[in-house]
């Protein structure tokens, strides 16, 4: 099913064709296959946050993961059947644990869910609570956020901690150990259920959305096209990506550990570009995934280029490349940084890629082979002439497209028009298709805010503001931003008896940090005396918009 390599896209497109087994299991192909063939062979290198690297090879991978399924089993994990399989949480970092935990839980036929470090206790809560995880893996520092969370988690049974048994938490590795290294995986279908990734939106609570084994097939041409044609020889891959975010779990992880390439995994006490780029030389890294704001900090490092930084291929998502970002990576790297395209519903259907054609500013480029991308009528979902802006859609079937909301079905129909048989899924985003053929994207026809890469949605972080004793509204919109293209801007109508103060912002922003993720903390807090609102009660965002854009303008932002 691998892509192979043409003179122009529609020669590739031509000759490609979906070859998704009916039985299909994400963890035997990505593991046990290679394990059978090439145990040996170089799988990951974990480099811990002391720059301390440790080469695990499939044949590690295998008897790691199969220790693990077992494990789980024997604390009552249980794979598909009547019913969805069992939901486990991977609570870590970039560490081979992760890898290991998704590729055990795959085997035994559950559902592993992908969650964010950088989570607080009330974004905890909510995935394991809607999804009824019965277990977590995670680290100390997990297992510090999650204990107390327990009593209202009563799905929750088993926490395993890879920094030994603390309070409330098993010891991984012991746990791990007095099992067989051998377990037999489930037969699971290419339609059966394996990942759940919780997504933000921008009414009510994160939806999860659950995606079947076929997910990594589905990414396959996508990730390849990316790269220039993945893999080659001598590639090795990294992101700065998060493996709990699909961009660092689907476009990087997965991928690679398919293809036999070996994948870095590192954790940075703090990311900056001296030390990303230096790690790219230490480790040969040939290919990365790099989000525009980590691009961003890298240009505005000017020694980088004097490094012996030696990429065959860059691969960018969740943001609009600009032609300056696009010239930079050819003068530096002496590569063309190619775009991506996707969302975690239906994820990696567009690209650019420089092996093929050239890059142009401001296109996010085309339909990656086997999939059907358009521009249509979000009413009708009649396809739109080249230069009308309307809805991105991918026609349905899909591998890569999703399942399903977890116990929303509502929400799934919602996200389709014509039907989930035949018709077109909505990606919530605005673009247009120019007379080349290639995508451009205009907006966002929701108020999910792009920042640094991740898709936040306002109404949670509405919800945690007013939590503040000295919040009595809260309206949350995007502030652009020349380096992550937006920040978080919370817009607050003070309770009686509190006023603004040089202290008070921070101390909101604060209190964000500290329940929800980092990322979604509000960078800028103002104080207005009146909400705007509908007749119905609704946050008029497109207003606070405008004061963001405003102050933004007259800041010198974009």
């Amino acid at each position: 099913m691998m892509l192979k390599s043409g003179q122009s896209f529609e020669q590739v497109r031509a000759a490609f064709r979906w070859e998704v087994p009916e039985f299909y299991n994400i963890g035997v192909d990505v593991c046990d296959k290679w394990a059978k063939a090439d145990p040996g062979r170089l799988a990951i290198i974990d480099v811990d946050p002391a720059g301390q690297a440790r080469d695990y090879s499939f044949g590690d991978l295998k008897e790691m993961s199969d220790r693990l399924a077992n494990a789980l089993v024997r604390r009552g994990v249980r794979g598909i059947g009547a019913a969805p399989g069992d939901r486990v949480g991977v609570l870590l970092p970039q560490r081979v644990e992760t890898a290991v935990t998704h590729i055990a839980v795959s085997k035994l036929g559950g559902i592993s869910i992908p969650l964010f470090t950088l989570f607080g206790p009330e974004a905890l809560l909510h995935r394991l609570r809607d999804s009824g995880a019965k277990v977590v893996v995670t680290d100390a520092a997990g297992v510090e956020k999650l204990a107390p969370l327990l009593p209202q988690l009563p799905d929750l049974q088993t926490l395993l901690c890879v920094d030994g048994a603390v309070a409330g938490a098993e010891s991984y590795a012991q746990a791990c150990a007095a099992e067989p290294a051998q377990f037999a995986p489930l037969r699971t279908r290419a339609d059966d259920p394996a990942i759940l990734i919780y997504t933000s939106g921008t009414t009510g609570n994160p939806k999860g959305a659950l995606h079947a084994h076929r997910v990594l097939p589905g990414h396959l041409p996508g990730v390849e096209i990316s790269h220039d044609f993945l893999p080659q020889p001598g590639d090795r891959l990294w992101t700065p990506a998060d493996w709990a975010w699909i961009g660092g779990l689907l476009d990087v992880l997965m991928p690679g550990l398919h293809h036999g390439i070996a994948v870095v995994a590192c954790r940075f006490q703090k990311f900056t570009a001296r030390a990303a780029a230096e790690l790219i030389v230490r480790h040969g890294i040939r290919n990365v995934f790099l989000p525009p704001t980590a691009l961003k900090m890298m240009r505005a490092d000017e020694g980088i280029a004097d490094l012996g930084v030696d990429l065959r291929s860059i691969a960018s998502g969740g943001e609009t490349l600009g032609a300056e970002l696009i010239d930079w990576g050819r003068k530096t790297f002496g590569v063309t940084i190619n775009e991506f395209y996707g969302q975690t519903e239906c994820n990696m259907v567009v690209s650019s890629c420089a092996a093929l054609e050239p890059a142009v500013p401001g296109a996010m480029g085309r339909a990656v082979p086997g999939h059907v991308v358009e521009v249509v009528d979000a009413e009708t979902g009649a396809v739109l002439a080249d230069g009308e802006e309307g809805a991105i859609a991918v026609r349905a079937p899909d591998p890569v497209m999703f399942l399903g909301y977890w116990n929303n079905p509502e929400a799934t129909e919602a996200k389709f028009v014509g039907g989930r048989a035949d018709g077109w899924l909505l990606t919530g985003d605005c673009g247009m298709r120019g007379p080349d053929g290639r995508l451009r994207f205009v907006g966002r026809d929701d108020d999910v805010i792009s920042s640094a890469g991740y898709r936040i949605g306002p109404a949670e972080i509405e919800d945690c503001l007013i939590g503040h004793p000295a919040v009595r509204l809260a309206g949350v919109v995007g502030m652009p931003d020349p380096v992550r293209g937006a920040v978080v801007a919370a817009y607050v109508v003070l309770n009686d008896g509190h006023a603004p103060s040089e202290a008070l912002p921070g101390e909101i922003a604060a209190h964000v940090k500290t329940r929800l993720a980092a990322y979604e903390y509000p960078r800028v807090v103002r104080f207005i005396d009146e909400m705007p609102m509908t007749t119905t009660g609704k946050i008029v965002r497109r207003s606070l918009r405008e004061l963001a854009e405003a102050e933004a303008r007259g800041r010198g932002g974009n």
